[in-house]
């Protein structure tokens, strides 16, 4: 797209190509420890559209950014994310995500590890599964703050992107590939979303409870119709979900027939 910066040409990417990362020119945190990952040279893509093999470079340059950033001294955590669409902020619509490596580990992912055991391992999600295949499972949590969040993580133990073979990067691809495709399907127009991915630190500590996931928060509640969090949900900490967890997934599952 003319003056897009991440386009062929542009001022971030002036050569062809499939996958690319590159520092924030304007990062949140300091020291290179920002960057900007696009998933395709396509201006009109989407994540779903790339398919299983290009989604698969995306997940290869993830799990290669991770394991640089995660090799500094001065890095504890990695974060990979992505938010799509002006109501989350993105500014630029060309298909790209974020990576933030922080100097020590983050609350949400720190309370997430803190349990005595995996919270993952053997969790049953029953009506609440979307889809399961190729060793990763997407189900819609049972305490949702977003009508249709859902979890996706892989089935076996695995701590991190940089620690995924050869099948279980095919496995996460593909399931992003349908998962996204679900959302955008939903309410038959693109769904803004905020995901980002939960993995070990990389302080050198064991973590022998973290267990590679990610969260997809999508915003809508209904077709055109935005879910906001208010005063008294963020007052209270207590969130009010409009939507039977049991029921949005259904409608998900749903949502990815005949695609």
């Amino acid at each position: 797209s003319s003056g897009c910066p991440f386009c062929p040409g542009g001022i971030e990417a002036p050569d062809d190509y499939d996958v690319k990362a590159f520092p924030n020119r304007w990062p949140s945190i300091s020291d290179g420890r920002c960057e900007v990952v696009l998933y395709t040279s396509d201006h009109d893509a989407t994540f779903a559209s790339l398919g299983v093999a290009g989604a698969r470079k995306v997940v290869d340059l993830w799990a290669e950014r991770t394991a640089h950033l995660g090799a500094r001294d001065d890095v504890h955590y990695v974060l990979v994310f992505e938010n799509r669409g002006p109501e989350v902020g993105a500014t630029i619509p060309h298909p790209h995500g974020q990576i933030y490596a922080f100097p020590e580990v983050p609350p949400a992912p720190r309370r997430e590890l803190e349990g005595a055991s995996c919270a993952l391992c053997g969790v049953d999600p029953g009506d609440r599964l979307v889809s399961q295949a190729g060793g990763w499972r997407a189900w819609v949590p049972d305490a949702a703050t977003w009508p249709y969040s859902l979890l996706v993580a892989a089935v076996a133990h695995e701590p991190d992107l940089p620690a995924l073979g050869p099948d279980e990067r095919d496995g996460l691809a593909a399931t992003l590939v349908d998962v996204l495709g679900r959302l955008d399907a939903l309410f038959d127009a693109p769904m803004p979303y905020m995901l980002w991915f939960h993995q070990r630190p990389s302080d050198g500590g064991p973590w022998p409870t973290a267990h590679l996931h990610l969260h997809l928060a999508p915003l809508y509640r209904s077709p055109g119709t935005q879910r906001y969090v208010a005063a008294g949900e963020l007052g209270s900490g207590m969130f009010f979900n409009p939507v039977d967890p049991v029921d949005a997934a259904a409608a998900l599952r749903a949502a990815g027939a005949g695609r």
